[in-house]
């Protein structure tokens, strides 16, 4: 069975290549984007370099090939990523046209949920296909629950596409439950860091 371990920086290779080989709704975003580092730049390496103890990975032994990352305070998360990522993301893509992907690197604001007293963490979680329906996903999120329950951090929410049926439903599965703030949408989720999943 693959081992659920905590971060090393040597596994940053493979979280931003796992990143780029889910990044299309769980399918690989390979060429979509301009650049195929973007999403990276967005939805993992902010995560790994502020927060490097909340990103926990699933190693096979021959590789990582899983992943999630968090942040235990999202206003804070929004703070550092406007004053220390985002000055060189802007410089790095500054010649990329415009996108909905790359608007969402340029505004981190559009993390400031209505939900963050009660759900101040985030998450983003992406396992390869040979690693789905397998539970590491699971443990996954119960490291992470585990983690930030001893923090005191009272519950977690993530985004998800709504053309992701698969993800949604694994989510439901561990008991993620729509927001208020979504509008019925599904695609914003929390869950308390003490549920057990």
């Amino acid at each position: 069975m693959p081992d659920i371990r905590r971060f090393l920086e040597a596994d940053r290779d493979d979280v931003a290549e796992i990143c780029l080989k889910t990044g299309n709704g769980g399918a690989d975003a390979t060429g979509m984007h301009g650049s195929d580092e973007l999403l990276a730049d967005i939805f993992a390496l902010p995560y790994v370099d502020f927060e490097p103890d909340l990103t926990f990975v699933v190693d096979t032994g021959e590789r990582v090939e899983g992943y999630v990352v968090a942040t235990a305070d999202t206003r804070g998360f929004v703070d550092r990523y406007r004053r220390d990522w985002l000055p060189g993301f802007e410089r790095k893509y500054s010649s990329l046209e415009p996108s909905n992907i790359l608007e969402m690197g340029l505004n981190p604001e559009r993390m400031m949920i209505e939900e963050l007293d009660e759900y101040p963490a985030h998450l983003h979680i992406d396992l390869l296909p040979s690693m789905q329906g397998k539970g590491a996903g699971r443990r996954l999120i119960r490291a992470l629950l585990a983690e930030l329950h001893g923090r005191g951090v009272p519950g977690v929410h993530l985004g998800v596409s709504p053309s992701n049926t698969n993800a949604r439903a694994f989510y439901q599965r561990l008991g993620f439950r729509p927001l208020p703030s979504d509008g019925g949408g599904g695609s914003l989720l929390g869950i308390r860091s003490d549920a057990v999943v």
